[in-house]
């Protein structure tokens, strides 16, 4: 099993876990349950990846067999832009407890701080973009006039309530973290944020640490997770499992350490908590591991930080015609 840190509200979370993001349906249920029988027991998924019932299915099986207990686990899902009003704010955290086939997360997100067009769950689920015909026919997303202090509270009320355990935020960046700390009655436990040696966002992290709210990296492997999605900018960028300095440091510590081992340890050995997918259990096993196989120098923490590049890879800029500056 991997570390785990204290989160603001005392639960203990999970250091290393496993993002479910982009795991395919037909597999789904069947790596969480191979994964809970390895030692995961944090899973981080989200109502946009439409994969939640699968992974309530492969959460059962484990617990039917008695591998694990439902609070041995942490389970992780997050709102999405359409159910940002207060009123649909409990609507959708309903359906990812139905799919999980669960009472209850362990913490849930906002998953972008934008708020689309609602889009009813009957009509089309997970929504992703859409939001109606004309405008998706127009390549158009729909937003809504929301603020996120209103989205917070309703998230508030679902801790009340016993639906989820912790709040956390995503893709926020200072101004809205210091915004929520302005606002909140219930404080984040957790921010998730893009974060690898291209994209370190040194201070953002160093703000959250300074006012407790614990860093959640994704795509810890940069350009990896964008090339299939036709990324330009991914494309073009050397990827970091090749990037010189990163193979130079994992030769230095022995011919069985890979150079993702290496982009995991840089994260956890800051305190950074990471989320990495994988199909093998192999690859699922070291990435489990690799607080006990792996320390890095400070000097080779500090050569992979100088990898810096402020590169961003999820870029709502440029989802479809929405031009929303998220990050800038």
């Amino acid at each position: 099993m991997s570390a785990l840190v204290t989160l603001n509200n005392g639960l203990k979370m999970p250091l290393i876990g496993l993002g479910c993001w982009k795991i395919p349906n037909k597999v789904c249920a069947e790596q969480v349950y191979d994964a809970i029988k390895l030692g995961y027991r944090l899973f981080d998924g989200a109502t946009d990846y439409g994969n939640e019932a699968e992974v309530g299915q492969g959460i059962k099986k484990a617990i039917d067999d008695k591998i694990v207990t439902r609070a041995d686990l942490f389970i992780v899902s997050k709102l999405w832009n359409s159910f940002h009003r207060p009123e649909h704010v409990r609507l959708n955290v309903k359906k990812n407890l139905e799919d999980l086939g669960l009472d209850y997360v362990d913490l849930y997100y906002i998953h972008f701080p934008i708020a689309f067009k609602f889009v009813p769950i009957e009509e089309r689920y997970p929504p992703s973009f859409y939001s109606g015909i004309k405008e998706e026919a127009q390549g158009i997303i729909a937003t809504e006039r929301v603020g996120l202090a209103d989205t917070y509270h309703a998230m508030e009320a679902l801790v009340d309530e016993g639906l989820i355990k912790s709040i956390g935020i995503s893709n926020y960046n200072g101004g809205l973290v210091q915004d929520v700390l302005n606002y909140c009655r219930i404080k984040p436990v957790a921010l998730q944020i893009e974060h690898h040696p291209y994209l370190t966002q040194a201070h953002l992290v160093e703000y959250c640490k300074l006012n407790q709210i614990q860093i959640v990296a994704y795509s810890s492997f940069g350009p990896q997770s964008y090339v299939e999605l036709k990324s330009e900018v991914a494309i073009e960028t050397v990827p970091l499992f090749e990037h010189p300095t990163v193979k130079k440091i994992a030769s230095a510590h022995g011919s069985d350490i890979s150079t993702s081992q290496v982009l995991l340890r840089w994260a956890t050995q800051q305190g950074v908590a990471i989320i990495p997918k994988s199909s093998k259990k192999e690859r699922l096993l070291a990435n489990l591991k690799v607080d006990e196989t792996l320390t890095l120098t400070d000097d080779e923490l500090k050569e992979i930080n100088n990898l810096n590049k402020n590169l961003r890879f999820n870029q709502p800029w440029e989802w479809m015609n929405m031009k929303f500056p998220i990050f800038d």
